[in-house]
């Protein structure tokens, strides 16, 4: 494995940058499966039957502390790429275990929305506005859970290997994935909660 120094860590070798090419390529076919989520939510965002409204069922403030995590989680994972080109293993790992203890925060409050929601009658088969929120919610949310298993497995490598080509390469992937669930949820945010809300 030819090891070229002038290039970051992530890309120092021909595999390394093919991967990375890789997963844009993935990042680009997930975009359709979330524009069309969206578009079908769009579609099915007044159709209530006779179950609650989004003005009925969102609450502002857990969705205010959701956001709050996913964003900061962003943040902190760009620290810890920060910190992986500078080769501090320590604080890599602790700006990583930052990211999935607030991702893991933002799973935990989603379930228990789902749940309130379930409570009050309002479920899967309530109402078109209904199915298509809970489906397009449950995939960023199913997304957020398996980002959260994968960094886990990064860094119990990091902590096994250090940082290498190949563990430097698996955590930038990891940290392209979890900045693009950011900018679905800036739209679900959005398009979703406040438009809702209103």
């Amino acid at each position: 494995m030819k090891i070229d120094a002038s290039k970051p860590l992530e890309y120092s070798t021909e595999e390394n940058s093919n991967k990375i090419f890789g997963f844009w390529v993935f990042l680009g076919a997930e975009i359709p499966l979330f524009a069309t989520l969206f578009t079908v939510y769009f579609v099915m965002v007044n159709r209530f039957a006779s179950g609650p409204s989004g003005s009925e069922l969102f609450e502002i403030g857990p969705v205010l502390i959701e956001t709050f995590l996913l964003l900061s989680s962003s943040f902190t994972i760009g620290l810890a790429i920060h910190a992986m080109r500078h080769g501090y293993k320590k604080a890599m790992m602790v700006f990583m275990a930052l990211t999935l203890l607030m991702g893991l925060g933002f799973i935990g409050i989603e379930i228990d929305e789902f749940f309130t929601y379930v409570h009050e009658g309002a479920t899967l088969q309530t109402s078109g506005f209904l199915s298509s929120l809970f489906v397009l919610l449950g995939t960023h949310g199913a997304h957020v859970s398996f980002g959260f298993l994968w960094g886990a497995g990064i860094m119990i490598q990091l902590w096994r290997h250090g940082i290498t080509p190949a563990t430097a390469n698996k955590a930038f992937i990891f940290s392209l994935f979890w900045h693009f669930l950011d900018v679905v949820w800036i739209f679900i945010f959005s398009f979703v909660y406040l438009k809702g809300l209103m």
